[in-house]
């Protein structure tokens, strides 16, 4: 199966011939990158296709892909390890598209800004961590994959409430932030739009008002 052709333009630069050869090598170090993301890409959107599906086959995805069945065992040693790659894969993209913003506001703006953050995550990532946690206990790879994201909402989460955080203990500010993951969690989100059929919107702010009597008051500046 040949490769489908990617429509992104690709950028190209004069360059002296001595380094043609080293850059030739890089060229196939990018390529082969480039189509082990285009795999990992094709193995996400066919769990957003199909759900109930949580392991697609290796001729699907290389498909949807555009390579051969060949070109994703070449890169991947098994399926098991292309999921662990499309974990770490949607966390660095997690990381990149939800920096903490308005950390510096105030209370309503800071909840509001956090909970809006996270809930696009969930919104785009609920079937890829179904996934991850119906195949963790036959995946020992997945299980530190889990732990970083959860404590990496932990830890946006004390950046982003640290006025009202700074006034607990350390034991109860751990129990609150436990807590606070908790009700944000991927499934938390999922039954607020599945199952009671909320709006993006009603689910934030169902997850604002929450937040906003969990947290202890806000210390006067």
């Amino acid at each position: 199966m040949s490769k489908v052709a990617d429509s992104r333009p690709l950028m190209t630069f004069a360059v002296p011939a001595i380094a043609t050869r080293p850059l030739r090598i890089d060229g196939r170090r990018l390529r082969s990158e480039r189509t082990k993301q285009l795999i990992i890409e094709a193995y996400l959107a066919l769990l957003r296709q199909n759900p109930a599906t949580p392991m697609p086959t290796a001729a699907r995805i290389a498909e949807r892909a555009g390579y051969s069945v060949r070109s994703i065992f070449e890169r991947f040693p098994d399926l098991n390890k292309l999921r662990a790659a499309a974990a770490d894969y949607q966390l660095a993209h997690a990381a990149a598209l939800a920096p903490p913003r308005n950390s510096d506001g105030d209370r309503a703006t800071r909840i509001r800004s956090q909970v809006e953050t996270r809930a696009g995550t969930c919104e785009r990532d609920v079937t890829l961590w179904r996934v991850l946690i119906f195949s963790s206990d036959q995946d020992a790879d997945l299980k530190p994959r889990l732990k970083m994201a959860r404590e990496r909402t932990i830890e946006r989460m004390e950046v982003m409430y640290r006025p009202e955080l700074a006034t607990m203990s350390e034991r109860d500010r751990k129990y609150l932030l436990i807590s606070l993951e908790a009700i944000t969690d991927f499934e938390s989100w999922a039954r607020m739009r599945e199952l009671y059929g909320l709006s993006f919107e009603e689910g934030c702010a169902v997850w604002i008002r929450a937040i906003d009597r969990m947290l202890p008051p806000t210390p006067l500046a």
